[in-house]
């Protein structure tokens, strides 16, 4: 059995993800083969749901990172939901061990409008 070590982790936004798969879907044509079953459904699904392109949306990602009570994975996530109301907003924090202000909601909430 072969067996593959990890060499890195980092979350991705949905645009990141179809830029990357893009890519590789042109290399492959190029090739002369096609993407794995499984590649062409991730690309269908971050096609339909990327609200953005993936510059824009890692420039909101560095943007919610730096106000307080934010990790990566949460501004990836607010990034690809881009939410517009303080409820989604607090869904998204609902597994989280703290709450939000309603100053911290809106500060978000005035962010992902700006890239909009």
């Amino acid at each position: 059995m072969i067996v593959k070590k990890v060499l890195s982790e980092e979350p991705l936004t949905f645009a990141e993800v179809k830029e990357i798969l893009e890519a590789m879907r042109a290399s492959a044509a190029e090739s002369g083969s096609e993407m794995r079953y499984e590649k062409r459904k991730v690309l269908s699904h971050v096609t339909k749901f990327a609200k953005m392109d993936a510059k824009r949306s890692r420039e909101l990602v560095n943007e919610l990172l730096k106000m307080d009570k934010m990790n990566e994975e949460i501004a990836v996530r607010i990034a690809d939901l881009m939410p517009k109301s303080e409820s989604e907003v607090r869904a998204i924090y609902a597994k989280e061990r703290f709450t939000l202000s309603k100053e911290d909601i809106e500060r978000i909430l005035d962010c992902v409008a700006k890239y909009e």
